[in-house]
């Protein structure tokens, strides 16, 4: 029996994946806080308490993300981008029925990402969003919270808007700027956060197509969680985008695929090596 962990260190939040005999058997998410090596620590023991199991009985771990290098633990790290192939062609073949994934969409607190595969799921090419905050999870949240609107309720908003204004601003600072101008000419709050969707649904659609995106297209990271958000990027691509059950652990899930990988060919060469 063999147990690998997977370890997701992101700006917001911090995701473990464990795999049983390359099956997974637990998750965990918690925010990252200020203390990246901290929130690992916590996540990882909050996963595997989940299945009986402590730190002793890990027979390797990856870690990836954001904090990855923080992190004082592990066996080895690899970047965001591969692991969150991995767990994408992983979960393709186990939700899609082995349909190909063929571009993957991920929005984070801090970056954006638009990752092509060929069709064994090698990366072909990406790009990336990292310079600013717009079009990412923290725009959102900093929206939110300047419209003193609960995320839930700020997504049911956009959802039930039919006039979405535009916002020209592409900066976080000024597009707040800009919504409270809007608010304060009465304009109704509904269509300005269904505007401000639309705004985010567009520079993602420019990224992914710089990248070169064809469909099936993958929907992960906190960002796929938002409903509003996925129907303004499929109105901007013009086709559907696919969003698995459990978007934000993705790149976890690859990072402890990858750890599996690595502990069976590890074990393979002792073999031959006796």
């Amino acid at each position: 029996m063999s147990i690998v962990a997977g370890v997701d260190i992101g700006s917001t939040t911090a995701k473990v994946v464990i795999l049983k005999d390359g099956n997974p058997v637990a998750s965990s998410i918690t925010y990252t806080g200020a203390d990246c090596s901290a929130a690992a620590e916590s996540v990882l023991n909050e996963a595997l308490q989940k299945i009986g199991a402590d730190r002793k009985d890990l027979d390797y771990t990856v870690s990836t993300g954001y904090g990855r290098r923080a992190i004082n633990f592990g066996d080895e790290t690899i970047t965001e981008i591969s692991a969150n192939a991995k767990g994408a062609v992983f979960v393709g073949n186990e939700e899609k029925g082995g349909e190909k994934i063929r571009s993957i969409i991920d929005i984070g607190g801090q970056d954006t990402k638009a990752i092509i595969l060929d069709d064994s799921g090698r990366i072909t090419s990406f790009a990336m969003n990292d310079k600013c905050a717009a079009g990412t999870g923290r725009f959102l949240d900093v929206i939110a919270r300047a419209l003193q609107e609960p995320m839930e309720n700020f997504v049911a908003l956009a959802l039930s808007s039919e006039n979405p204004v535009t916002i020209n601003s592409t900066c976080t600072v000024f597009a707040e700027s800009e919504v409270i101008s809007l608010i304060a000419k009465k304009v109704p709050k509904k269509d300005i956060i269904a505007g401000l969707h639309k705004s985010i649904a567009r520079r993602v659609t420019e990224l992914a197509k710089t990248a070169g995106i064809k469909p099936v297209v993958f929907f992960d990271g906190g960002g796929a969680k938002n409903t509003a958000l996925k129907q303004w990027i499929e109105k901007e691509l013009g086709y559907e985008v696919y969003v698995p059950k459990h978007p934000q652990t993705i790149v976890a899930l690859g990072a402890s695929i990858f750890a599996y990988e690595k502990l069976q060919k590890k074990n393979q060469n002792n073999k031959n090596f006796k």
